[in-house]
């Protein structure tokens, strides 16, 4: 399990696409995590995470994660701080019991600055072949970077 994970346009897309090419497509999946559904939003918050753990064999890279479901909940104020303070236990549990079964997880934290963020952006714009990537919500949560900067580092 290949756990990629970083602001928006930090470049998870890329390495995906550069580091798994010469692998065999057949052996390889991603799963990308978005807002939860409805669906996902029933179950607890590790359920659609756990439905794409890789089974053996396989490889599966999380274009972002279960960590979102600590950080993303912090900043926007989504559940109290009892709620997200559990996860942390939670997530090492889970990821614990992966490796347990015979899970490898390798994670990787892709970092940019607020200004290379900002080119990203405008060359989603300035590019035709980018255009389709932008999105005005990472307008909105760009607002926000000071406040994920602050809760990204280590306590």
């Amino acid at each position: 399990m290949v756990v990629l994970q970083g602001m928006d346009t930090s470049g998870k897309d890329g390495v995906i696409r550069r580091v798994f090419e010469g692998v065999n497509p057949q052996g390889v999946r991603v799963a990308s995590f978005k807002v939860p559904t409805g669906p996902e939003l029933a179950h607890d918050y590790l359920w659609r995470v756990h439905a794409q753990v890789p089974g053996r064999g396989e490889i599966v890279i999380f274009n972002r994660s279960h960590y979102e479901d600590v950080l993303v909940v912090r900043v926007h104020n989504l559940v109290p701080p009892e709620v997200w303070k559990r996860r942390y236990d939670q997530i090492n549990h889970f990821e614990q019991l992966l490796v347990e079964e015979g899970t490898t997880i390798l994670k990787f934290f892709l970092h940019i600055d607020v200004e290379e963020q900002r080119e990203r952006l405008l060359a989603r714009l300035d590019e035709p072949a980018k255009r389709w990537k932008f999105n005005t919500g990472d307008l909105e949560e760009r607002k926000l970077w000071d406040e994920y900067q602050k809760l990204m580092k280590p306590c």
